[in-house]
């Protein structure tokens, strides 16, 4: 065989190798992402992959995804389900807790022990934790009254996470946060009498609403009080008003009357001295006259 051919032979082998290896390779090879960590078990022991890649053959090994990404897992305790707090009340939460797989080795081991592929369903992973949460709920809840519950919810999420943050890590979980995204008081209707909490509950409830009752009956009161102690004001400030306005028209009409008295005044005395003037005149003429007719007699 000459050379030629042996070359082409082992030229031929070697692409068909690489061939078989890029078939094997793009079967078997499992790639991690940022969104997807893997742990592989089975032949060659427990294989943690984050941001790599290693071989995952069916017959061999164990192939368990484990989400990175953050969940959302939403608790909804209300109406007979509601939390009890402190002073007996019930009270409806809906509380959002978001989690993810804390991204390290130990974390990524556990979760896949303990979780399985629970990490890839948020419908399995709440039915695994809810539990957990509902217990950290109800026992921070126990040790507040509803008022302070309400007034304090940084303090009470604050405190729900300090309790399942460390379960959480025992399982490859992480708290990212907690949102207490809707507080009421439970209807009235859902408070059993015959339950001693809710019996509690119920005394309490009627004497809060009992003292709000008096408390806005005495408001509205002061309230009427001040509103008719207004109206009082106002119109005494109307009926001022009016007679000041009066008492201006009284004083304008006399000033009026005055002027037009010693206007005339002033017209009838011009008269009168007119005539008189005029008398004088008369007289002075006529003496005139009288002297003038004596001068001629003479």
């Amino acid at each position: 065989m000459s050379m030629l051919a042996i070359i082409i032979i082992i030229a031929i082998c070697v692409a068909v190798a690489l061939v078989i290896l890029w078939l094997f390779l793009r079967k078997f090879y499992r790639r991690a992402s940022r969104e997807m960590s893997f742990v592989r078990t089975g032949f060659g022991g427990q294989k943690v992959v984050m941001n790599a890649g290693a071989l995952v053959i069916p017959v061999l090994h164990e192939f368990i995804p484990v989400n990175m990404h953050t969940v959302r897992l939403e608790v909804i305790r209300a109406n007979n389900q509601a939390l009890i707090t402190h002073d007996r009340m019930r009270v409806d939460v809906q509380v959002e807790f978001y989690v993810r797989v804390k991204p390290t080795m130990e974390a990524v081991a556990d979760a896949a022990q303990t979780l399985g592929r629970r990490t890839m369903d948020t419908k399995g992973l709440q039915e695994l934790v809810e539990g957990r949460f509902v217990d950290a709920l109800r026992a921070v809840a126990a040790e507040m009254d509803m008022d302070e519950l309400h007034e304090k919810r940084i303090e009470f999420v604050r405190k729900v996470e300090g309790a399942v943050s460390e379960h959480l890590l025992k399982i490859g979980l992480e708290l990212e946060s907690v949102s207490l995204s809707a507080l009421d008081q439970t209807d009235q209707s859902y408070f059993n009498p015959q339950n001693a909490f809710d019996a509690q509950g119920l005394t309490v409830l009627t004497e809060v609403i009992q003292a709000r009752m008096r408390q806005r009956n005495e408001v509205e009161r002061d309230t009427e009080v001040a509103m008719r102690r207004k109206d009082l004001e106002a119109e005494r400030h109307k009926l001022n008003l009016d007679k000041e306005e009066e008492f201006a028209k009284l004083e304008q009409q006399r000033e009026i009357e005055v002027r037009r008295a010693e206007q005339q005044a002033n017209v009838t005395s011009e008269q009168v001295e007119k005539e008189r003037q005029t008398k004088e005149a008369e007289i002075a003429a006529k003496q005139q006259v009288d002297q003038a007719q004596i001068l001629a007699e003479r």
